[in-house]
């Protein structure tokens, strides 16, 4: 499989790295920081990237104190700063304990009169600090069942916006009247800064009562913990007091940015795809829906490439980034990229293609679901090949298992944590060469 006097695969695995290094933060940080002028605040970093973020602003501020959150096992010592190993993707009493520290740190900035807000991706579980009455284990349940229910993060985060004192522009509201920046790595499709991180020092669009009915549209409802129920039919009902709106005057010293996102990312690897001799096209950065559907329709796409040239000529590389969702129905191990270059490779197979693409799919954090992979790298032919093992293709999707088939065929991405998160990437890779077909 070769473009170029290159491999397919070694292509699609010489692509990780790049992925990791163009999805870097502390760079971003640290120009948006040159560019406004500030010299000193408290700083608070939260999220998969928060280390990176908090070392970036270092490089130009005098820190007046603060607090890093970054997930368990990714801590390191930080001058000026206290760090804090919490919680993800499910929050417990390290995130009860994160959430007390921001929000400590908040008031001392109200006091003293600036602070800085870094925000990435993973925050949503790693802080919290849940409204009365509930627990964080209350706040744990209810995670759980909207991370498998199949919602979009738009609408997961903003049930949880509804149940905290920290997001939804909550934490920027209890540094007031201090000036604050937030400022944000999206790891949302879109990009909105209210659904990244949950948004602490955005204004929240969303309300109680679109919170109820996102439960109540993906089945968590009756499942939801009575007291997070409870506060939602509250809420709804106009006897709780709502997120921060647009407007609200405690948030009119906050500013928000956007300091990076995953177009970044996309157009990085455009300009070395270019170089190495493919014709490039980016389909979005905002790749939303269920995995192994999202993966069917790029099969689709591809399957076009080969056979009309369209919407690019052979050899192509089509590029595509965001966030899709599994529901999960069976008992196996898998993430959402996982699924999705499963779903890809399956239906390529269908479509009776067995010639020279490849398809990398990855989160840019290095952890897809609940496994120590940070996606897959797959052909077709690797389909056939599990198949001569004894492995129903069709089973491994139904089972959510796709981490333990690609694993027995080596197309797993192992990274590590990446200290970023940028959202997913995907890459489809095509040779000039013509197809081979077979019967499906």
């Amino acid at each position: 499989m070769h473009v170029a006097g290159f491999d397919l695969i070694s292509i699609a695995r010489s692509l990780v790295n790049d992925v990791v290094e163009l999805s870097r933060l502390d760079g971003r940080v640290k120009g948006y920081l040159e560019r406004l002028g500030w010299r000193r605040a408290v700083v608070i970093a939260m999220g998969k990237g928060s280390i990176q973020m908090a070392l970036g602003a270092l490089n130009v501020l005098e820190v007046d104190g603060g607090v890093i959150v970054t997930p368990r096992g990714t801590g390191r010592p930080v001058d000026g700063l206290e760090v804090i190993e919490s919680s993800h993707p499910l929050p417990d009493e390290s995130s009860l304990k994160a959430g007390e520290a921001v929000l400590e740190w908040a008031r001392v900035a109200g006091r003293l009169g600036r602070l800085l807000v870094l925000v990435s991706g993973g925050a949503s579980a790693l802080v919290e600090k849940p409204i009365d009455p509930l627990t964080i284990d209350d706040v744990r349940e209810a995670t759980r069942l909207l991370l498998g229910c199949g919602a979009s993060i738009h609408e997961i985060n903003g049930v949880r916006k509804h149940l905290s004192l920290v997001k939804g522009g909550r934490l920027a509201t209890t540094a007031y009247p201090a000036e604050v920046r937030g400022l944000y790595a999206s790891d949302v499709p879109g990009d909105r800064l209210d659904v990244i991180g949950s948004g602490p020092t955005v204004a929240d669009p969303t309300t109680y009562c679109e919170a109820l009915e996102v439960t109540r549209r993906y089945g968590v409802y009756e499942r939801l913990p009575e007291r997070v129920s409870r506060v939602l039919e509250e809420g709804c009902r106009g006897l709780r007091e709502e997120t921060p709106k647009p407007g609200f005057q405690l948030l009119s010293r906050t500013v928000n940015e956007l300091v990076a996102a995953n177009i970044d990312v996309l157009r990085g690897l455009e300009v070395k795809l270019r170089s190495m001799g493919f014709n490039t096209l980016i389909l979005t950065s905002r790749l939303e829906g269920e995995s192994r559907e999202v993966g069917r329709a790029l099969a689709s796409i591809t399957m076009d490439v080969i056979e009309r040239g369209v919407p690019v000529q052979p050899p192509a590389a089509i590029l595509a980034g965001g966030e899709t969702t599994v529901r999960v129905r069976g008992r196996g191990r898998g993430g959402r990229n996982m699924e999705l270059a499963f779903s890809w490779a399956l239906s390529m197979r269908y479509w009776g293609y067995r010639g020279e693409a490849a398809i990398l799919s990855m989160d840019t954090d290095g952890i897809d679901g609940f496994t120590d992979a940070a996606g897959a790298i797959l052909v077709p032919g690797l389909v056939e090949e599990l198949i001569s093992m004894g492995v129903d293709p069709y089973r491994v999707l139904e089972d959510n298992d796709t981490y333990t088939a690609i694993s027995r065929v080596g197309g797993l991405i192992v990274t590590g944590p990446t200290g970023s998160n940028l959202n997913s990437i995907q890459v489809i890779l095509v040779s000039g060469r013509s197809s081979t077909r077979a019967p499906s």
